[in-house]
Protein backbone atom coordinates (compact mmCIF):
# COMPACT_ATOMS: atom_id res chain seq x y z
CA UNK A 1 0.00 0.00 0.00
CA UNK A 2 0.90 3.23 -0.60
CA UNK A 3 0.79 5.90 2.84
CA UNK A 4 0.86 9.84 2.07
CA UNK A 5 2.23 11.97 5.40
CA UNK A 6 1.39 15.78 5.11
CA UNK A 7 3.46 18.02 6.96
CA UNK A 8 7.26 19.28 6.88
CA UNK A 9 8.91 18.59 10.63
CA UNK A 10 10.17 16.31 12.64
CA UNK A 11 6.84 14.53 13.39
CA UNK A 12 6.41 13.66 10.13
CA UNK A 13 9.88 12.66 10.27
CA UNK A 14 9.07 10.33 12.86
CA UNK A 15 6.02 8.87 10.98
CA UNK A 16 7.93 8.62 8.18
CA UNK A 17 10.24 6.57 9.72
CA UNK A 18 8.02 4.42 11.76
CA UNK A 19 5.93 3.80 8.99
CA UNK A 20 8.65 2.59 6.89
CA UNK A 21 9.08 -0.54 8.87
CA UNK A 22 5.94 -1.81 7.74
CA UNK A 23 6.31 -4.51 4.88
CA UNK A 24 2.78 -4.15 4.04
CA UNK A 25 3.94 -0.36 3.01
CA UNK A 26 5.56 0.17 -0.92
CA UNK A 27 6.22 3.91 -1.25
CA UNK A 28 5.62 6.80 1.48
CA UNK A 29 4.99 10.16 0.08
CA UNK A 30 5.80 12.82 2.60
CA UNK A 31 4.06 16.00 1.88
CA UNK A 32 6.43 18.58 1.91
CA UNK A 33 8.87 17.19 4.04
CA UNK A 34 12.26 18.16 4.87
CA UNK A 35 15.76 17.32 4.48
CA UNK A 36 15.50 14.21 6.26
CA UNK A 37 12.87 12.88 4.85
CA UNK A 38 14.74 13.55 1.54
CA UNK A 39 17.54 11.79 2.38
CA UNK A 40 15.85 8.19 3.57
CA UNK A 41 16.01 7.21 0.42
CA UNK A 42 14.16 3.57 0.26
CA UNK A 43 10.22 3.62 0.40
CA UNK A 44 10.24 7.18 1.15
CA UNK A 45 10.14 10.10 -0.91
CA UNK A 46 9.24 13.83 -0.51
CA UNK A 47 6.67 15.18 -2.90
CA UNK A 48 6.69 19.65 -3.28
CA UNK A 49 2.51 20.07 -2.29
CA UNK A 50 2.21 22.17 0.95
CA UNK A 51 0.26 20.98 3.30
CA UNK A 52 -2.44 23.46 3.21
CA UNK A 53 -2.85 22.77 -0.12
CA UNK A 54 -5.48 20.17 0.53
CA UNK A 55 -6.66 20.16 -3.44
CA UNK A 56 -3.62 19.15 -4.76
CA UNK A 57 -3.05 16.58 -2.01
CA UNK A 58 -6.21 15.21 -3.01
CA UNK A 59 -5.31 14.95 -6.68
CA UNK A 60 -2.29 13.38 -5.75
CA UNK A 61 -3.67 10.74 -3.72
CA UNK A 62 -5.68 9.84 -6.45
CA UNK A 63 -3.57 9.67 -9.37
CA UNK A 64 -0.71 7.34 -6.98
CA UNK A 65 -3.08 5.46 -5.44
CA UNK A 66 -2.55 6.37 -1.56
CA UNK A 67 -4.19 3.51 0.33
CA UNK A 68 -3.44 5.76 3.72
CA UNK A 69 -2.76 9.58 4.20
CA UNK A 70 -1.73 10.49 7.90
CA UNK A 71 -2.39 14.37 8.15
CA UNK A 72 0.67 15.94 10.75
CA UNK A 73 -0.15 19.17 11.57
CA UNK A 74 -3.49 21.19 12.53
CA UNK A 75 -3.85 23.40 9.63
CA UNK A 76 -4.94 20.93 7.01
CA UNK A 77 -7.50 19.18 10.04
CA UNK A 78 -9.30 22.61 10.61
CA UNK A 79 -9.71 23.52 6.83
CA UNK A 80 -11.47 20.05 6.43
CA UNK A 81 -9.27 17.90 5.17
CA UNK A 82 -10.62 14.56 6.23
CA UNK A 83 -14.00 15.73 5.05
CA UNK A 84 -12.42 16.38 1.68
CA UNK A 85 -10.55 13.02 1.64
CA UNK A 86 -13.70 10.88 2.94
CA UNK A 87 -15.51 11.93 0.55
CA UNK A 88 -13.72 11.00 -2.12
CA UNK A 89 -13.74 7.33 -0.78
CA UNK A 90 -9.89 7.90 0.29
CA UNK A 91 -8.74 6.78 3.98
CA UNK A 92 -7.20 9.14 6.14
CA UNK A 93 -6.22 9.46 10.06
CA UNK A 94 -7.62 12.54 11.49
CA UNK A 95 -11.12 14.13 12.60
CA UNK A 96 -13.38 15.58 10.78
CA UNK A 97 -13.84 19.79 10.67
CA UNK A 98 -16.34 19.43 13.55
CA UNK A 99 -14.32 17.38 15.74
CA UNK A 100 -11.03 19.07 15.22
CA UNK A 101 -12.78 22.27 16.29
CA UNK A 102 -11.08 20.48 20.11
CA UNK A 103 -7.90 22.27 18.73
CA UNK A 104 -9.43 24.94 16.46
CA UNK A 105 -11.14 26.78 18.94
CA UNK A 106 -10.36 27.24 22.29
CA UNK A 107 -14.03 28.31 23.16
CA UNK A 108 -15.93 25.06 21.63
CA UNK A 109 -13.06 22.41 23.30
CA UNK A 110 -14.02 24.53 26.83
CA UNK A 111 -17.78 24.41 26.45
CA UNK A 112 -17.18 20.78 25.15
CA UNK A 113 -15.62 20.07 28.59
CA UNK A 114 -18.10 21.55 30.13
CA UNK A 115 -21.18 20.29 28.63
CA UNK A 116 -19.22 16.81 29.22
CA UNK A 117 -18.26 17.30 32.97
CA UNK A 118 -14.82 16.89 31.87
CA UNK A 119 -12.63 18.37 34.50
CA UNK A 120 -11.18 21.77 33.71
CA UNK A 121 -10.23 25.04 34.89
CA UNK A 122 -12.95 27.76 34.99
CA UNK A 123 -13.02 30.55 32.35
CA UNK A 124 -14.85 33.52 30.69
CA UNK A 125 -14.58 33.92 27.01
CA UNK A 126 -14.73 37.56 25.78
CA UNK A 127 -14.69 39.40 22.28
CA UNK A 128 -14.35 42.62 23.15
CA UNK A 129 -11.22 44.54 24.60
CA UNK A 130 -13.31 47.13 27.12
CA UNK A 131 -15.19 43.74 28.81
CA UNK A 132 -11.78 41.80 29.03
CA UNK A 133 -10.21 44.70 30.48
CA UNK A 134 -13.19 45.04 33.05
CA UNK A 135 -13.35 41.73 34.08
CA UNK A 136 -9.30 41.84 34.60
CA UNK A 137 -10.22 44.95 36.66
CA UNK A 138 -12.42 43.34 39.26
CA UNK A 139 -10.59 40.59 39.71
CA UNK A 140 -9.09 40.44 43.49
CA UNK A 141 -5.39 40.12 43.31
CA UNK A 142 -5.40 36.85 44.97
CA UNK A 143 -7.06 35.65 41.50
CA UNK A 144 -4.13 35.55 39.67
CA UNK A 145 -2.38 34.29 37.76
CA UNK A 146 -5.17 34.37 35.23
CA UNK A 147 -4.02 32.18 31.60
CA UNK A 148 -5.40 34.46 28.47
CA UNK A 149 -5.72 32.06 25.37
CA UNK A 150 -6.62 33.01 21.79
CA UNK A 151 -9.41 30.86 20.86
CA UNK A 152 -7.80 30.58 17.58
CA UNK A 153 -4.77 27.97 16.16
CA UNK A 154 -1.68 30.10 16.98
CA UNK A 155 1.27 27.17 16.43
CA UNK A 156 1.37 26.78 20.22
CA UNK A 157 2.14 29.99 21.16
CA UNK A 158 -1.21 31.47 21.72
CA UNK A 159 -1.14 31.68 25.59
CA UNK A 160 0.29 34.32 27.73
CA UNK A 161 0.45 33.56 31.74
CA UNK A 162 -0.13 36.69 33.35
CA UNK A 163 1.17 36.65 36.90
CA UNK A 164 -0.63 40.11 37.69
CA UNK A 165 -3.38 42.10 37.08
CA UNK A 166 -1.33 44.66 34.74
CA UNK A 167 0.72 42.26 33.21
CA UNK A 168 -3.07 41.00 32.30
CA UNK A 169 -3.94 44.04 30.93
CA UNK A 170 -1.05 44.48 29.34
CA UNK A 171 -1.38 41.17 27.15
CA UNK A 172 -4.86 42.00 26.23
CA UNK A 173 -4.34 45.21 24.78
CA UNK A 174 -1.50 43.69 22.40
CA UNK A 175 -3.99 41.41 21.64
CA UNK A 176 -7.25 43.44 21.17
CA UNK A 177 -5.30 46.39 19.70
CA UNK A 178 -1.65 45.02 18.74
CA UNK A 179 -3.22 42.51 17.15
CA UNK A 180 0.19 39.96 18.31
CA UNK A 181 -2.58 37.15 17.78
CA UNK A 182 -3.72 38.25 14.32
CA UNK A 183 -7.14 36.90 13.84
CA UNK A 184 -6.38 33.84 16.12
CA UNK A 185 -7.60 36.47 19.01
CA UNK A 186 -11.34 37.16 17.65
CA UNK A 187 -11.82 35.45 20.45
CA UNK A 188 -10.24 35.44 23.68
CA UNK A 189 -10.50 32.43 26.67
CA UNK A 190 -9.50 33.90 29.90
CA UNK A 191 -8.69 31.01 32.85
CA UNK A 192 -8.01 29.95 35.87
CA UNK A 193 -4.36 29.27 36.66
CA UNK A 194 -3.84 25.39 37.17
CA UNK A 195 -1.32 24.57 39.58
CA UNK A 196 0.84 21.33 39.10
CA UNK A 197 2.57 19.29 36.81
CA UNK A 198 1.94 19.43 33.09
CA UNK A 199 1.95 15.96 31.21
CA UNK A 200 0.74 14.68 27.98
CA UNK A 201 -1.30 11.83 26.96
CA UNK A 202 -1.53 10.30 23.87
CA UNK A 203 -4.72 8.32 21.89
CA UNK A 204 -5.40 6.73 19.01
CA UNK A 205 -8.69 6.24 17.97
CA UNK A 206 -11.58 5.14 15.91
CA UNK A 207 -14.25 6.51 17.33
CA UNK A 208 -15.17 4.69 19.68
CA UNK A 209 -12.10 2.31 20.56
CA UNK A 210 -8.82 3.71 21.53
CA UNK A 211 -5.60 2.96 22.29
CA UNK A 212 -2.86 4.68 24.24
CA UNK A 213 0.57 5.86 23.57
CA UNK A 214 3.00 5.88 26.20
CA UNK A 215 2.70 9.30 28.15
CA UNK A 216 5.61 12.38 27.89
CA UNK A 217 6.05 15.39 29.10
CA UNK A 218 7.30 18.50 26.96
CA UNK A 219 9.72 21.72 27.54
CA UNK A 220 7.93 24.94 26.09
CA UNK A 221 10.12 27.40 27.40
CA UNK A 222 13.00 28.51 25.34
CA UNK A 223 15.24 28.51 28.51
CA UNK A 224 16.53 25.88 31.26
CA UNK A 225 14.84 26.11 33.88
CA UNK A 226 11.40 26.75 31.66
CA UNK A 227 12.09 30.35 31.54
CA UNK A 228 11.98 32.44 28.66
CA UNK A 229 9.32 32.47 26.22
CA UNK A 230 6.59 30.00 24.97
CA UNK A 231 8.21 27.50 21.98
CA UNK A 232 6.54 24.69 19.57
CA UNK A 233 8.67 22.34 22.19
CA UNK A 234 12.47 22.67 23.00
CA UNK A 235 12.10 18.55 24.28
CA UNK A 236 10.49 15.76 25.39
CA UNK A 237 10.97 12.30 27.60
CA UNK A 238 8.58 9.63 27.72
CA UNK A 239 7.16 8.25 29.87
CA UNK A 240 6.62 11.08 31.91
CA UNK A 241 6.85 9.78 36.33
CA UNK A 242 3.82 11.67 36.85
CA UNK A 243 1.58 9.92 34.87
CA UNK A 244 0.93 6.69 37.47
CA UNK A 245 -1.18 4.33 36.93
CA UNK A 246 -3.76 5.37 38.87
CA UNK A 247 -3.57 8.96 37.20
CA UNK A 248 -3.80 7.55 33.99
CA UNK A 249 -7.28 5.10 35.12
CA UNK A 250 -8.33 8.76 36.11
CA UNK A 251 -7.82 10.22 32.75
CA UNK A 252 -9.59 7.75 30.71
CA UNK A 253 -12.98 7.72 32.92
CA UNK A 254 -13.08 11.43 33.25
CA UNK A 255 -11.42 12.36 30.31
CA UNK A 256 -11.07 9.99 27.01
CA UNK A 257 -14.13 8.24 27.49
CA UNK A 258 -16.08 11.13 28.21
CA UNK A 259 -14.61 13.24 25.19
CA UNK A 260 -15.52 10.14 23.01
CA UNK A 261 -18.91 9.36 23.52
CA UNK A 262 -19.65 13.18 23.97
CA UNK A 263 -18.49 13.65 20.44
CA UNK A 264 -20.89 10.95 19.84
CA UNK A 265 -23.62 12.53 21.58
CA UNK A 266 -22.67 15.74 19.11
CA UNK A 267 -22.46 13.89 15.91
CA UNK A 268 -19.50 14.18 15.28
CA UNK A 269 -17.87 11.51 16.38
CA UNK A 270 -13.48 11.37 17.29
CA UNK A 271 -11.19 9.27 14.83
CA UNK A 272 -7.66 9.83 14.47
CA UNK A 273 -5.16 10.67 17.01
CA UNK A 274 -6.02 13.07 20.33
CA UNK A 275 -3.64 14.72 22.23
CA UNK A 276 -4.97 15.25 26.33
CA UNK A 277 -2.88 17.90 27.62
CA UNK A 278 -3.07 18.09 31.28
CA UNK A 279 -1.76 19.64 34.64
CA UNK A 280 -1.38 17.33 37.44
CA UNK A 281 -2.39 18.46 41.12
CA UNK A 282 -1.70 15.67 43.66
CA UNK A 283 -2.93 12.45 41.70
CA UNK A 284 -5.70 14.21 39.95
CA UNK A 285 -5.76 15.68 36.21
CA UNK A 286 -7.00 18.57 34.58
CA UNK A 287 -7.35 18.95 30.97
CA UNK A 288 -5.21 22.01 29.76
CA UNK A 289 -6.12 21.76 26.28
CA UNK A 290 -6.94 19.17 23.66
CA UNK A 291 -5.03 18.74 20.42
CA UNK A 292 -6.22 17.06 17.45
CA UNK A 293 -3.43 15.35 16.46
CA UNK A 294 0.08 13.88 18.23
CA UNK A 295 2.34 16.89 19.61
CA UNK A 296 5.70 17.84 18.20
CA UNK A 297 8.69 16.94 20.03
CA UNK A 298 6.65 13.96 21.91
CA UNK A 299 6.06 12.37 18.60
CA UNK A 300 9.61 11.69 18.37
CA UNK A 301 9.75 9.83 21.45
CA UNK A 302 5.92 7.96 21.90
CA UNK A 303 6.30 6.56 18.28
CA UNK A 304 9.94 5.15 19.05
CA UNK A 305 8.37 3.61 21.91
CA UNK A 306 5.99 1.69 20.25
CA UNK A 307 6.90 -1.65 19.76
CA UNK A 308 3.88 -2.71 17.39
CA UNK A 309 3.34 -1.93 13.89
CA UNK A 310 2.23 1.91 14.08
CA UNK A 311 0.76 1.15 10.31
CA UNK A 312 -1.36 -1.98 11.21
CA UNK A 313 -2.70 0.31 14.02
CA UNK A 314 -3.41 3.23 11.88
CA UNK A 315 -5.17 1.08 9.06
CA UNK A 316 -7.03 -0.11 11.79
CA UNK A 317 -8.40 3.18 13.32
CA UNK A 318 -9.48 3.66 9.65
CA UNK A 319 -11.35 0.44 9.28
CA UNK A 320 -12.77 -0.81 12.49
CA UNK A 321 -11.75 -3.21 15.17
CA UNK A 322 -8.21 -1.24 16.19
CA UNK A 323 -9.08 -2.79 19.47
CA UNK A 324 -7.99 -5.81 18.29
CA UNK A 325 -4.63 -5.28 16.58
CA UNK A 326 -1.50 -5.14 18.77
CA UNK A 327 -0.23 -2.12 20.67
CA UNK A 328 2.91 -3.04 22.70
CA UNK A 329 5.19 -0.73 23.84
CA UNK A 330 9.15 -1.44 25.03
CA UNK A 331 9.67 -1.24 28.06
CA UNK A 332 11.97 1.62 27.86
CA UNK A 333 12.42 5.24 28.22
CA UNK A 334 12.75 7.61 25.18
CA UNK A 335 14.54 11.47 25.41
CA UNK A 336 14.68 14.03 22.48
CA UNK A 337 16.66 17.14 22.45
CA UNK A 338 15.53 20.10 19.94
CA UNK A 339 18.47 22.02 18.35
CA UNK A 340 17.53 25.11 17.34
CA UNK A 341 18.21 28.40 15.13
CA UNK A 342 19.73 30.94 17.39
CA UNK A 343 17.39 34.15 17.79
CA UNK A 344 14.17 31.51 18.08
CA UNK A 345 11.40 31.86 19.22
CA UNK A 346 12.26 35.59 17.50
CA UNK A 347 13.96 36.52 14.53
CA UNK A 348 16.40 33.81 13.32
CA UNK A 349 18.80 33.30 10.20
CA UNK A 350 18.44 30.37 7.91
CA UNK A 351 20.30 28.86 4.94
CA UNK A 352 23.37 27.54 7.72
CA UNK A 353 24.91 24.48 6.76
CA UNK A 354 24.57 21.77 8.84
CA UNK A 355 26.78 19.30 9.50
CA UNK A 356 26.25 15.70 11.71
CA UNK A 357 29.15 13.97 12.15
CA UNK A 358 29.65 10.34 10.94
CA UNK A 359 28.71 8.33 13.97
CA UNK A 360 25.87 10.55 15.44
CA UNK A 361 22.92 7.54 14.88
CA UNK A 362 25.49 4.62 15.61
CA UNK A 363 24.82 4.42 18.90
CA UNK A 364 21.64 2.19 19.19
CA UNK A 365 18.99 3.58 20.30
CA UNK A 366 19.90 7.06 18.62
CA UNK A 367 17.70 8.56 15.60
CA UNK A 368 18.01 12.32 14.66
CA UNK A 369 14.26 13.59 13.39
CA UNK A 370 14.70 16.38 11.09
CA UNK A 371 12.60 19.64 10.69
CA UNK A 372 13.74 22.77 9.91
CA UNK A 373 16.31 21.28 7.50
CA UNK A 374 16.37 21.42 3.89
CA UNK A 375 19.17 19.93 0.96
CA UNK A 376 20.07 22.86 -1.16
CA UNK A 377 22.17 20.99 -4.05
CA UNK A 378 23.17 17.95 -1.97
CA UNK A 379 23.99 20.38 1.41
CA UNK A 380 22.16 20.06 4.48
CA UNK A 381 20.75 23.78 5.20
CA UNK A 382 18.95 25.06 8.34
CA UNK A 383 14.69 26.16 6.80
CA UNK A 384 13.14 27.00 10.07
CA UNK A 385 13.45 27.76 13.44
CA UNK A 386 13.59 23.96 15.12
CA UNK A 387 15.92 22.28 13.28
CA UNK A 388 16.82 18.43 14.34
CA UNK A 389 14.89 17.04 17.14
CA UNK A 390 17.49 14.23 18.55
CA UNK A 391 16.30 11.09 20.37
CA UNK A 392 17.68 8.61 22.20
CA UNK A 393 16.16 5.08 24.11
CA UNK A 394 17.86 4.12 27.12
CA UNK A 395 17.05 1.38 29.46
CA UNK A 396 16.59 4.88 32.24
CA UNK A 397 15.54 8.26 31.35
CA UNK A 398 19.10 9.13 32.55
CA UNK A 399 20.89 6.57 30.23
CA UNK A 400 18.40 8.02 27.13
CA UNK A 401 18.86 11.45 28.08
CA UNK A 402 22.77 11.13 28.69
CA UNK A 403 22.90 9.26 24.60
CA UNK A 404 20.66 12.16 23.86
CA UNK A 405 22.93 14.86 24.37
CA UNK A 406 26.26 12.82 23.35
CA UNK A 407 24.47 12.38 19.59
CA UNK A 408 23.58 16.97 19.77
CA UNK A 409 27.58 16.94 20.47
CA UNK A 410 27.99 15.96 17.07
CA UNK A 411 25.65 17.66 15.69
CA UNK A 412 27.02 21.80 14.12
CA UNK A 413 25.84 24.89 12.37
CA UNK A 414 26.15 28.41 13.35
CA UNK A 415 23.95 29.69 16.14
CA UNK A 416 22.83 25.92 16.88
CA UNK A 417 20.75 26.43 20.57
CA UNK A 418 19.74 23.77 22.90
CA UNK A 419 18.53 23.47 26.13
CA UNK A 420 20.55 21.49 28.19
CA UNK A 421 18.07 20.36 31.35
CA UNK A 422 15.60 17.96 29.17
CA UNK A 423 14.20 15.51 31.30
CA UNK A 424 16.06 17.15 34.40
CA UNK A 425 12.92 17.26 36.30
CA UNK A 426 11.79 14.01 35.98
CA UNK A 427 14.98 12.48 36.81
Amino acid sequence: MNVLIIGSGAREHAFAWSIAKSDRVERIFVAPGNGGTAMMGGKVANISVKAADISELLDFARQHHIGLTVVGPEQPLEQGIVDRFREAGLKVIGPVQAAARLESSKVFAKEFMRRHGIPTSGYRVFNRKDEALAYIQALSSDRFPQVIKASGLCAGKGVIVAAEREEALLALREIFEDRIFGSAADEVVIEEFLRGEEASVFVLTDGRSYRLFLSAQDHKRIGEGDTGKNTGGMGAYAPAPIVTGEVLRKVEERVILPALRGMIADGSPYTGFLYVGLMIDRGEPFVVEFNARLGDPETQVVLPLLKSDLFDALLASVDGGLSEVPFEMYEMSAATVVVASGGYPDAFETGKSVTIDAGAEAADGVMIFHAGTVLNDGNLETSGGRVLSVTALGATLKESVDCAYQAVDRIHFEGAYYRRDIGAKAL
